[in-house]
């Protein structure tokens, strides 16, 4: 399954908005103003490693994959891997076609609080090696702690510009 969400990202400024004909008094309220500054499409190929499929679903999704990888205008992948998992064979020919298309990638370690914090570094150096990964471009993450969702944030605004 592909799931295709689009984001519309904007200014967040706030107008008036006059009933009427832009009357010079009467009744306004101020709102945010639509002032997109851009269009942005997010991507979700959810557990796509985990998929009971045949050998021809497979392919024809493999060629999905390759296809939205081949946009030109496609700023990046954030890859959620979790982090209590050896990468699989699938994990690890996505990280081939990342790398043969130089696609920007940033790996968020999902359920670092499964971990101990001392195991927490090792694990992330584990996958990064194993995944040929640098360190600009894992986040560990726990949404039950809320542990790096704000530098994720950051890092996927950056890497979306």
């Amino acid at each position: 399954m592909l799931n295709v969400y689009e984001l519309q990202l904007g200014r967040g400024e706030r107008g008036e908005v006059r009933d009427g004909a832009h009357r010079a008094s009467g009744p306004h309220r101020s709102v945010p103003l639509p002032s997109p500054l851009s269009l942005l499409y997010l991507l979700d190929l959810p557990g796509y490693g985990y998929s009971r499929a045949s050998q021809n679903d497979r392919r024809a999704f493999r060629l999905l994959i390759t296809h939205a990888m081949a946009r030109p205008r496609l700023a990046g992948v954030l890859w959620l891997l979790d982090m209590r998992r050896e990468p699989s064979a699938d994990d690890r020919a996505m990280q081939e076609l990342f790398a043969e298309r130089e696609t920007r990638v940033l790996a968020a370690l999902t359920k670092s609080d499964k971990l101990s914090r001392t195991e927490r570094p090792r694990r992330e150096s584990e996958l990064r090696e194993a995944l040929g990964l640098d360190e600009d471009q894992v986040i560990l993450t726990s949404a039950r702690e809320g542990t790096g969702i704000e530098e994720l944030r950051e890092s996927i605004g950056r890497l979306v510009g």
